[in-house]
């Protein structure tokens, strides 16, 4: 049977509803544009409308240039004009949208890049997208570190058979893996990143994990021998990567070099979904209007 709704203090909040002249996000996807890519970011997408209700969402590829597979300027472009169409009948004249409260004008777009952890050159070519677009759009930071990636990363692991489900239960996999070799892409700063998500995924499965480079060579074989000098027989990769990222076979190959298992990347999980709406509420202060206005965005 379901709970009574609690009355006063105790009573569930309202959910949190994307305000009607909120800027349009665009999801910057890198890589090679193809379905799966897209299958992913769109996936992704409707995870994160169905965390912020209203959610005015699109897909823009770093390296599309057509209308199955959209560049970010294009999607850029097409946001912002339909949002000033949209916004014309109050009395909206110029391309950036409403005046906001305090007379300046509001953002027009958010670029939420599809990155688990940063990539100095990704990033770049992605700003520098946004700037050629001349939209106004401003561009937030990656998606992690962060403690939802690291449970996603667990999941992955279970899924194919190399970590226990649930720590909590008396489960044990046979083929679970007992050292854990982070794969990420994007150089150094990459690397120092997943091992922040690596403790986080250390603490959840009792075993130790090692953040390495997937993009540079043999860094996953040597991490492999690390793990093995410290007494680990099992090991498994495990990518702190979302897949569109990732270039064909390089996972595989990585992973055939170290002589161990590896899961798939992290994909459209549900907690992806809800770092790019947490990301984007975050960057048009949303939680901080709703408190000063005591009600939810309507």
């Amino acid at each position: 049977m379901p709970r009574p709704r609690q009355p006063g203090r105790h009573r569930r909040p309202e959910p949190v509803v994307a305000p009607e002249n909120a800027p349009a996000l665009v999801l910057a996807v890198p890589g090679t544009p193809s379905t799966t890519t897209r299958s992913v970011a769109e996936e992704t997408l409707s995870i994160a409308r169905s965390e912020l209700p209203g959610l005015d969402a699109r897909v823009g590829f770093l390296d599309g240039d057509d209308e199955e597979f959209p560049s970010i300027g294009a999607a850029l472009t097409q946001a912002v004009e339909e949002r000033a169409t949209r916004q014309q009948p109050a009395g909206e004249v110029n391309g950036r949208g409403a005046p906001g409260a305090g007379g300046d004008e509001e953002l027009p777009a958010v670029v939420i890049p599809l990155l688990a952890g940063p990539d100095a050159a990704l990033m770049r070519r992605i700003r520098q997208e946004v700037l050629n677009s001349a939209t106004g759009a401003e561009v937030t930071d990656v998606l992690g570190p962060h403690p939802l990636l690291a449970e996603a990363v667990h999941v992955r692991l279970s899924e194919a058979g190399l970590a226990r489900a649930d720590r909590a239960r008396l489960f044990t996999v046979a083929t679970a893996a007992d050292g854990i070799i982070l794969a990420t892409i994007g150089g150094e700063e990459a690397v120092q990143a997943a091992g922040i998500t690596g403790m986080l995924l250390a603490a959840r499965l009792a075993v130790p994990v090692l953040a390495t480079g997937l993009d540079e060579e043999g860094a996953v074989a040597r991490t492999a021998e690390q793990l093995h000098g410290s007494g680990s027989q099992q090991l498994a990769v495990a990518p702190c990567l979302i897949g569109p990222e990732i270039a064909d076979g390089l996972l595989q190959a990585a992973a055939r070099e170290a002589g161990c298992s590896a899961a798939e990347p992290l994909g459209a999980y549900p907690a992806v979904g809800k770092l790019v709406a947490s990301t984007f509420a975050a960057k048009i202060g949303l939680g901080q209007q709703q408190a000063q206005q005591g009600t939810p965005a309507r």
